[in-house]
């Protein structure tokens, strides 16, 4: 059954009949699978094969990251304003188009036989990778805006716990692959396979067909008055506020995790090392795991709930886990973390759609996402400092409970967790019904 939008639109009612969803799906899929695996087989080209033994190797490596970061932050802010403006499938297969085309000019770099100098090689990846970034800023927002054109308000929190979950099993997929690909047949294969995923992403978005798809609501007044309208917006909705901060907390929280988990499995767990990417692992399969089970949760109690439910649960967990000193336990309890944060990740999408009204998605998100990029750098940065130097050596012992630096670090990333989700209960308990889209003025421009 379709039913017609205030907007416009045309929304079918069930994933499984959406034809519309499956190529958005198929395109998410793809995309993100190739990139997966170009970006770790960048990272170990750079560090690896172009930097080798060089004492400047990890710098040159941590190159790669800062050029990705980078473009979240010059370019998402002032990208909201023409996603708003412009057509939203238009654009993304823009940006695939382009991306596509930007990652295979780094074919030139490989050539063999080429003679270019080690510093020119490296500014190319950078240069490729920045660029790919870039782009991501004007796709990403404008795919969220477009499962909101696509997808009926009921269907999103399944539709986000399949988007999260494919986002999580292509991360996982990934980097078994790149590894064995850039030592077996180098660079080029992995640069072919990401160039190759944005054609077919694009491919996929093409045949996306949207019965009605109005001009967008709002007169033009000048980018500078669109803007300010933009950011107005987003500062005076206090749900979005309040999501907006529980995010960024829980991403430092998890960022610490990410930053300080090596440490903590061989100082406080007493394990080795090696014990890490059985972690990684553990993690992203029950996220996944996580995700799909709350998009279920999120269409029969709402996506708020499954939002300040799994911040509160997960912040416990972390809390406990920050306490164990045994690997198997630890791992029952870091396995249990993912699952709650895998769903924290599917109820965003459908949360996001029901807080921004269409004509001010792509402004709003160039808020949100630059907010959360700057959570992530700030998490790995303090993690590091503190535990290298204020919290170097420290040791208490308070309530009979003896306290590391590491999981000093961890324990407070905890309570932050689960203070910001009991803080999101009252803002997010209107997104409690599934059926019902909140209500957003259309706030012109």
């Amino acid at each position: 059954m379709t039913s017609p939008s205030p907007a416009g639109r045309t929304e079918i009612s069930g994933l499984r009949r959406n034809a519309n969803w499956h190529r958005l799906w198929l395109a998410q899929a793809i995309s993100l699978t190739g990139d997966s695996v170009f970006d770790i087989t960048v990272m170990l080209w750079v560090a690896v094969v172009l930097a080798g033994s060089r004492p400047w190797a990890p710098a040159a490596a941590s190159g790669v990251l800062i050029a990705a970061a980078v473009p979240v932050l010059a370019v998402g802010p002032v990208a909201g304003v023409w996603i708003d403006r412009w057509d939203k499938r238009r654009i993304m297969m823009t940006a695939d188009a382009a991306r596509a085309a930007v990652i295979a000019a780094l074919l030139l770099v490989t050539v063999p036989g080429n003679g270019l100098p080690v510093p020119l090689s490296l500014t190319a990846a950078y240069v490729v990778v920045a660029a790919e970034s870039a782009l991501a800023q004007f796709f990403n927002p404008a795919r969220l805006a477009l499962l909101g054109l696509v997808v009926a308000p009921s269907d999103r929190p399944r539709a986000g716990g399949h988007l999260q979950a494919t986002a999580g099993a292509a991360a996982i997929i990934g980097p078994p692959i790149a590894a064995p690909m850039l030592f077996a047949a180098g660079i080029r294969w992995a640069i072919v396979i990401d160039a190759a995923s944005f054609a077919l992403s694009f491919a996929a978005i093409s045949r996306i067909r949207l019965t009605a798809q109005p001009a967008e609501p709002g007169s033009r007044t000048g980018f500078r008055r669109e803007f300010t309208a933009g950011l107005r917006f987003f500062i005076t909705n206090p749900a979005l506020v309040a999501m907006t901060a529980g995010v960024m907390i829980c991403t430092l929280g998890t960022g610490a995790l990410n930053a300080l988990e090596v440490f903590f499995i061989r100082d406080n767990l007493h394990a080795t090392a090696s014990w890490l990417g059985t972690f990684a692992a553990v993690i992203g399969a029950d996220a996944i795991a996580g995700a799909l089970a709350g998009g279920w949760a999120g269409s029969r109690i709402g996506p708020g709930r499954v939002f300040w439910i799994g911040m509160v649960t997960g912040g416990m967990l972390l809390l406990a886990y920050s306490r164990l000193t045994q690997i198997t336990p630890a791992l029952a309890i870091l396995a249990a973390a993912g699952f709650m944060f895998g769903a924290i990740n599917a109820a965003a999408p459908p949360l996001l759609l029901a807080l921004i009204p269409r004509n001010m998605m792509g402004r709003a998100m160039s808020v949100f996402n630059p907010l959360q990029q700057v959570a992530g750098i700030t998490s790995l940065a303090a993690a590091g400092i503190l535990a290298g130097t204020v919290l170097r050596g420290y040791r208490a012992d308070i309530a009979g409970l003896t306290l590391g630096p590491i999981s000093t670090i961890f324990g407070i990333s905890a309570l932050l967790i689960i203070a910001a989700g009991a803080v999101m209960i009252r803002p997010l308990s209107g997104l409690a019904a599934p059926t019902r889209e909140i209500p957003t003025p259309q706030v012109q421009a």
